[in-house]
């Protein structure tokens, strides 16, 4: 899926990168820009009986508080159903709420890099175990921009290094903490950005 993604994205960045060589408004960001981006997935796996299903949605808001610098919020719904010849195996859901940062190392050009450090909240149940569970997530990520319009970039980002603790709802839990650290390449998210 991602590497149809990916190259989805190669195609759109050689096409429209064509058609901005004429347009000399193409790109970059200013303080007091605002855009939205954020990501969308379903992905479905049968092997025999079993059949999986996970949905998201995770947009997100920013704001350049500054010439380099952009703020914002984000939220996010990711829902796993799993069941096994028509036996329900797994129905479980997981909202988040957070807040970012990025630091733009050439906000004003077509093409930036950039660093994101986010913070996020996230409450989840699992409806069949009757089970509910609260965390923090911490995650810093690198990541790049390329603007193929005046409003319109193609961005990618790669997941570093990540902390988060999870601790389920009753009474003498034990928090499960995970600290990450690494390039892995299924952390590469590929998004689509609008600026107003």
């Amino acid at each position: 899926m991602k590497k149809l993604l990916f190259t989805a994205a190669i195609a759109v960045l050689g096409f429209t990168s064509v058609n901005a060589q004429d347009d000399a408004t193409v790109g970059g960001f200013e303080k007091g820009d605002v855009f939205i981006s954020g990501s969308v997935g379903f992905g479905t796996e049968t092997t025999g009986d079993l059949d999986s299903n996970v949905f998201n949605i995770a947009p997100k808001v920013g704001y350049f508080v500054s010439e380099n610098i952009a703020a914002g919020l984000k939220v996010g719904y990711t829902s796993l159903s799993s069941d096994n010849d028509g036996t329900d195996l797994v129905d479980a859901n997981e909202f988040a709420v957070g807040v970012f940062g990025r630091y733009y190392f050439a906000p004003a050009s077509q093409f930036s890099l950039f660093t994101e450090l986010g913070v996020d909240y996230t409450s989840g149940e699992d409806k069949l175990a009757d089970a509910k569970y609260d965390g923090f997530d911490i995650a810093f990520a690198p990541g790049i921009s390329y603007f193929v319009s005046k409003n319109f970039a193609i961005e990618a980002s790669v997941g570093v290094l990540g902390y988060s603790t999870t601790e389920p709802d009753f009474d003498g839990a034990e928090s499960t903490d995970t600290f990450n650290v690494g390039l892995n390449l299924s952390d590469i998210n590929f998004g689509i950005v609008y600026k107003f």
